[in-house]
């Protein structure tokens, strides 16, 4: 199959492209001297139409957060509806994780008693984007349905049809029991990274770049919250449950570097994995662990990205 039939694909999507962010514009809007002034710097960039439509109803903080959260379900869209039938799979896996977002963020405003208008100006709804782990649809409607219900257990209920919910409610027992949403969403995760892996069989006969860039994302949530536990001084047992399968780094080596004292030492025991001495010396004065996140991050695109910039469903 070849590469062929992404050509018109590429094209439209390459227009899309020129319209990201520059490093540039993104350092004038770290020097902002307020929210304000970044909606300001925004107005001239393709997040102008969207900040208009909010702007009456949001200001500051929330403008910019409901106004990026609905461009990218446009964005989300026309990589979508632009797919060839060989990639659609592919795709909509990985768009995906938005209704993973949604579904998190309504979880947690259900168990803590949230009101639904807290939540739902916040969503990421991925509306009319064909986007489910059973390839079915969450549509801004059915969201709104499902943001109606009033505990965990309902929501859980209503995600059935969409497949999350057969998901959900293996731990539905124990979050009833503890209260602790962890294991629903970790296995949320992992379903979605398993589903994405599944979804890059080797059709076109280049998928195995993407697929070694979804596993390297694997690593890096699974070593996030390694870190984390660490930082809370959660047991062993507890870090086991919230690990996902199919990264680079076994379960084994992330639970044996798990048996050190403290956060630093987890990360120059898997620093060979994505170069972290840099961050763990900022570690050291910051105590964040978004230094460790950063880091990460960077190792990843750095290693990938130029990679992909030449595989065609990339």
């Amino acid at each position: 199959m070849g590469a062929s039939q992404y050509a018109s694909s590429f094209g439209r999507l390459q227009s899309i492209a020129t319209n990201f962010l520059s490093e540039e514009f993104l350092q004038n809007l770290l020097k902002a001297n307020s929210v304000t002034d970044m909606v300001k710097q925004l107005e001239s960039t393709w997040y102008d139409e969207e900040i208009k439509k909010a702007a009456s109803v949001y200001k500051d903080a929330e403008l910019l957060e409901v106004a990026l959260n609905r461009h990218v379900v446009e964005t989300n869209k026309i990589i979508s509806e632009a797919t060839p039938f060989a990639g659609k799979n592919a795709v909509r896996a990985y768009l995906s994780k938005w209704d993973l977002y949604n579904i998190e963020l309504i979880l947690s405003s259900k168990a803590m008693g949230r009101e639904i208008t807290e939540t739902e100006s916040l969503l990421v709804s991925s509306r009319n984007v064909p986007a489910g782990i059973a390839a079915g649809n969450i549509s801004h409607d059915e969201i709104k349905i499902i943001l109606s219900e009033t505990t965990v257990d309902g929501v859980v209920n209503k995600l059935a049809k969409h497949g999350y919910g057969v998901v959900l409610m293996k731990h539905l027992d124990e979050f009833q029991k503890t209260g602790d949403l962890g294991p629903m969403m970790s296995a949320l995760h992992e379903a979605y990274y398993q589903k994405m892996l599944e979804s890059l069989r080797f059709f076109q006969g280049d998928e195995g770049t993407i697929r070694e860039l979804i596993r390297a994302e694997i690593d890096k949530k699974n070593v996030l919250n390694l870190l984390k536990a660490k930082e809370s001084n959660l047991e062993k047992e507890v870090v086991s449950r919230h690990l996902i399968e199919g990264g680079r780094i076994s379960s084994k080596e992330l639970l044996d570097s798990y048996e050190v004292k403290d956060v630093g030492e987890i990360a120059a025991r898997l620093e060979s994995h994505f170069k972290l001495n840099e961050a763990i010396e900022q570690y050291k004065t910051s105590k964040s662990l978004i230094d460790f996140e950063i880091a990460i991050t960077k190792f990843i695109f750095t290693n990938y990205i130029k990679k992909l910039r030449n595989i065609a469903l990339s």
